[in-house]
Order: structure tokens, then C-alpha cells, then sequence
């Protein structure tokens, strides 16, 4: 094959979840740059694959981002996978795709399985708009954080996060968000698949009863539930907070907030109510 780097997405469990066409490239290409060549080659292993592979993972991933840049320019094809679903999303990937891009290689994707899009079709929240967010930070006060700037995100959240963290995880979503609706999905596509719906307190403590907690969980969040009109006039609340001392500025922008509306909205709303101003 002629120097092309193909983004092969493989299956988040079930083995039987990968395409026709994923299988022919990676049997056709010169070598398979992946996280883990042992995850990697179990899954070649299943469909008789003897391609080489190489390891290509967040700890080398700029020197070995030169080295898979080289094969292309011998004119050498690679297959980019992850341990499990679609590369590129929360996981390395980007420096080579990138890299193969500003030399002109030409980068092809083979789409497949993801766990963000199994979980969101699957969940019974909302998926005209989501918000992928990848895995929630390590630290109490930064998931706060995180959470606290999405608040008013007016599309169904997604995130990912480790078995160790989520009860922590799913207590930070009560004290941020209350008793909004969300959905936690576990083990997808394998025998132990599930979907708990519920509320943050609810789905915690059932979880928090089980013995163990295992497995890789996807956290949605139902989007924010936009606030009731408000009766009192745009101009009027605007001057309402200005009196109050916030700046004009900030009038407008809590306006917006709070009605739904962009600021440019809000500011052709109060300025069309005053007229052109005199010369």
C-alpha cells in the first residue's frame, strides 16, 4: 500500500464489533501503531492478523511520532488504533495525525465503535447536542471547577471516568447540579453491559452497595433546563442590575444568561428600545 495513515477504530469489548473494512487495512498495512501492541495483538490474534505493530502511547508519543512520520515518508501505510474504540478521542493520537498532515500524507479514517457515542444512543437523555467533555480531572476542586462552567451547557454532557473516582465523582455532581437526571454507563458491549438512569444520589448509592465497582464508566449528564421567560422587559432588567452597580457590560451578559439569548441579542434589544442616538 502507498504511504497513507489510516484511523482504524476496533471494539470497546465485543470482538465482533469491527468492520469488514477495519480488518482488510489492518491486514494490508505495513505496520499497526497502537497503545498497547499486547491489547492490540489480541485482537489481531482473533482475526488471524500478522501485521507488525508498534507501540505508540502518551508517554512516547512525541518521539515515536517522528519515528511512524519517517515509515510514511518511505512511503510505508500505518493503521493508528487505540486499546479500544475510536483513537484520537481521550487518547493519544493527535501528534501524528497532525504531523502527518503538515506532510502532506494523506490520513484516512475507518469509523467504528466509540464508547461516548454507544452510551449517549443508549442512555434516554438527549442527543440532538452533546458536550464531550473526556475524563473528569483527578482533584475534588477542579471537577468542581469543571463542573461549575458546564452548568448552564445547553447539551447532554459526556464524560469519562475510572471505577476508583466515580463515587467521589458522582457526589461532586450532586453538590453542582442537584438532582439533575443522568445516566452511567458500564461494561458496554460486554456480558456485564448495564445503564443505571437516575439521579447522582441515586445511581451513587447503588452503586456504593455493591461489592466491587468495576469497569470503565461513561457519565452523561442531562442537559440544563433553559429559565422561564422573564415577564419584566429586556431594557428593564438591564438598567435593574446597572442601579444594583454591575456595569453595563455585565448587565447585558446576565441577561443573556438568564433568558437564553446571546449578548448581541440583548444588546440589539436594548438599543432598538432606545432609538438612534441624537447627533
Amino acid at each position: 500500500m502507498a504511504a497513507r495513515l489510516y484511523i482504524v477504530s476496533t471494539p470497546i469489548g465485543n470482538l465482533e464489533d469491527i468492520t469488514y473494512r477495519a480488518v482488510r487495512i489492518l491486514r494490508e498495512v505495513d505496520v499497526i501503531a497502537c497503545e498497547d501492541t499486547r491489547t492490540t495483538r489480541r485482537l489481531l490474534d482473533h482475526y488471524g492478523i500478522p501485521t507488525r505493530t508498534i507501540s505508540y502511547h502518551e508517554h512516547n508519543e512525541q518521539e515515536r511520532a517522528r519515528e511512524l512520520l519517517d515509515h510514511l515518508e518511505r512511503d510505508e501505510s500505518i493503521a493508528l488504533v487505540s486499546d479500544a474504540g475510536t483513537p484520537l478521542l481521550s487518547d493519544p493520537g493527535y501528534r501524528v495525525v497532525h504531523a502527518a498532515v503538515e506532510a502532506g500524507v494523506p490520513v484516512e479514517a475507518i469509523p467504528g465503535p466509540s464508547a461516548l457515542l454507544t452510551a449517549l444512543v443508549s442512555s434516554g437523555l438527549p442527543t440532538d447536542q452533546f458536550h464531550f467533555a473526556g475524563f473528569f480531572p483527578p482533584k475534588e476542586s477542579q471537577r468542581i471547577r469543571l463542573l461549575e462552567s458546564l452548568r448552564d451547557e445547553q447539551a447532554t454532557l459526556i464524560f469519562y471516568e475510572a471505577p476508583h473516582r466515580i463515587l467521589e465523582t458522582l457526589a461532586d455532581l450532586e453538590t453542582v447540579l442537584g438532582d439533575r437526571e443522568i445516566a452511567v454507563a458500564r461494561e458496554l458491549t460486554k456480558i456485564h453491559e448495564e445503564v443505571l438512569r437516575g439521579t447522582p444520589a441515586s445511581i451513587r448509592q447503588t452503586l456504593a452497595g455493591r461489592d466491587s465497582i468495576r469497569g470503565e464508566f461513561v457519565l452523561l449528564v442531562a442537559k440544563a433546563t433553559k429559565p422561564a421567560a422573564s415577564e419584566t422587559p429586556v431594557e428593564e432588567a438591564v438598567e435593574s442590575l446597572i442601579h444594583a452597580g454591575i456595569s453595563r457590560m455585565d448587565a447585558l451578559k446576565t441577561v443573556a444568561r438568564e433568558r437564553g439569548l446571546s449578548k448581541r441579542e440583548i444588546y440589539r434589544l436594548v438599543n432598538g428600545n432606545r432609538g438612534p442616538k441624537p447627533r
